[in-house]
């Protein structure tokens, strides 16, 4: 399903970001027309029609001129900050090399959704015979036509940014940027002078190349998106959230699939209630999970073929051969894409990682840059750059906003695993690290969704739901909400609230439960309505972390 609104006189749709509808800042046009009256009235010489509507296109018809705000990087953090500097009335223009909307419209976040949505449809057509209909089991996915048609989808939400970007008046310069001082970057051949500079650059997946022989064979998640027909067999290799959600998308779809991880399990940054239920609901619904294994070698063996595709083998270090596969991708990481930007001319420094090192007001170490997103290695989540690029053009533009920034804190995270999670605040580790076992309270609850009830199977066979309230002392204050299973990616955003305004325990008991809904486990959790904590947790002393 896509949702389509008119917002603000544009377009908007669920797989775009907020910023991406075009919008006409009013003040800015008015302020245009007055200029080119007057400039005719006076007889100043004024820009001919054709150049003012360049100003809101490509620079390169352009002359060379100042700007208050110059954007590097065509993603949804940087376009964020550019529209909201723009409806301040500054001279704002965004560099971009690539397509517009960055890794999450073109790589990233929309068209991976798009292909969980497929593999849930499948995984409900599964289902269908357990709710008694027929015909499910000659379900077949077309592959080739759904990249077209996720292809078709995600070129027009980058004709929407561009839009966007027109519409506020921003002014879009294509080519690679590199910076010549802390106020000029080169375009080409030529420069491009700003009194501010962000960085908003984004990161690319990284090959182990120094690690593992013949990454030459071997596919990113990038290169997921480019596979012409789905593989009859995979093996992906990561155990962060991107291989998770790869390996599961591949595994709903029919693929047979392994994930090699190289401890004991996937996500092990995450609350163990999660991980480790997830660990069991990819081993239950078919998949081949390698922990403690290391990669050392891919190669191709002509003579090892499926249906004329030639198969890649795959050897650990350890000499075992785990298997022959049509793709092998690797999730072990992403990089910043520092490269080209020549950061040392304009005295900005990276941090020992190899990101761009920010203060919490996304200042660098020169004066007129600033960087966010993934280009800083913090919170690498598209919503938390954009939040981040808006606080930033509000601190430089907006009078009384000097302290204005994004805040890092308890940023809701979902995983688009099969089943997905959600998760919000400090695990129970790091709850236990930072104030003790002995000042924490912990509920959880495990049961089967409705949606399984009344399938005629074992009960016990049946796939549960996980969830975990972590909660700080004496007054109950939530400081970590999990979840896994049926719904958890949407029922999240709501808690999220809520944890962000310091609820307790009592806070969420004092809400009456939707029924029947798997979200109304967390208000419902025993004992219910007896805990000695209050409701509004920071308004009896206790103060925002």
């Amino acid at each position: 399903k896509i949702e389509r609104e008119v917002a603000r006189g544009g377009e908007r749709e669920e797989g775009a970001s907020s910023d991406c509808s075009p919008t006409r800042p009013d003040s800015i046009w008015m302020l245009m027309v007055i200029s080119l009256v007057m400039g005719r009235a006076l007889g100043f010489g004024v820009r001919s029609p054709r150049l003012a509507t360049v100003r809101r296109g490509t620079l390169s018809m352009m002359s060379s001129e100042k700007y208050d705000y110059l954007v590097i990087g065509g993603g949804s953090g940087g376009i964020a900050s550019a529209k909201r500097a723009a409806s301040y009335g500054k001279r704002v223009a965004v560099i971009e090399k690539g397509r517009w909307g960055g890794t999450c419209v073109n790589v990233g976040c929309v068209p991976k959704k798009v292909m969980w949505n497929a593999a849930h449809v499948y995984e409900v057509a599964h289902d269908a015979p357990l709710y008694q209909f027929k015909g499910a089991e000659a379900l077949t996915l077309d592959w080739g036509k759904l990249k077209e048609a996720r292809d078709n989808y995600v070129a027009r939400l980058n004709g929407i940014y561009v839009r966007g970007l027109e519409s506020s008046g921003v002014e879009r310069i294509e080519g690679t940027a590199s910076l010549e001082g802390p106020n000029a970057v080169k375009v080409g051949d030529r420069t491009v002078e700003a009194d501010n500079i962000l960085l908003a650059v984004g990161g690319a997946p990284v090959l182990p190349e120094e690690e593992v022989e013949g990454t030459e064979h071997c596919i990113t998640s990038d290169g997921f998106f480019e596979l012409q027909e789905m593989p009859k067999s995979a093996l992906v290799v990561g155990a962060g959230y991107i291989a998770v959600e790869m390996a599961g998308i591949l595994q709903a779809l029919g693929c047979e699939t392994t994930l090699v991880v190289r401890g004991a399990k996937a996500l092990r940054n995450f609350d163990d209630l999660v991980s480790d239920h997830l660990d069991f609901e990819m081993k239950r619904q078919g998949m081949t999970v390698k922990a403690n294994t290391k990669i050392a070698k891919v190669e191709i063996e002509e003579e090892e073929q499926h249906e004329g595709t030639t198969l890649k083998k795959v050897t650990s270090t350890d000499g075992e051969v785990l298997g022959h596969f049509e793709a092998v991708l690797f999730a072990v990481g992403r990089a910043p894409l520092v490269g080209p930007l020549n950061l040392h001319k304009a005295g900005v420094d990276l941090d020992e990682k190899g990101y761009v090192a920010v203060d919490a007001y996304q200042q660098t170490s020169a004066k007129s840059v600033f960087a966010l997103g993934d280009v800083c290695g913090k919170v690498e989540l598209t919503p938390m750059a954009i939040a981040a690029g808006r606080r930033l053009a509000d601190r430089l533009f907006l009078e009384g906003h000097d302290n204005s920034k994004a805040d890092f804190e308890d940023v809701p995270t979902v995983v688009f695993s099969h089943p997905p999670i959600g998760t919000i605040g400090l695990t129970e580790k790091q709850a236990n690290a930072k104030y003790g076992s002995e000042n924490l309270k912990v509920y959880t609850s495990t049961f089967v969704n409705l949606w399984y009830g009344p399938m005629p199977i074992e009960p016990s066979t049946k796939p549960k739901t996980s969830m975990k309230l972590i909660c700080h002392g004496p007054n109950e204050r939530v400081v970590g909400l999990h979840v896994i299973g049926i719904g958890a990616d949407e029922m999240l955003q709501g808690f999220g609230v809520a944890i962000k305004m310091g609820a307790t325990k009592a806070d969420f008991d004092a809400c009456v439960a939707i029924h029947p809904t798997a979200a109304e486990e967390f208000v419902t959790l025993p004992p219910w309505g007896q805990g000695s904590g209050d409701r509004h947790g920071f308004k009896d002393g206790d103060k925002l972390p």
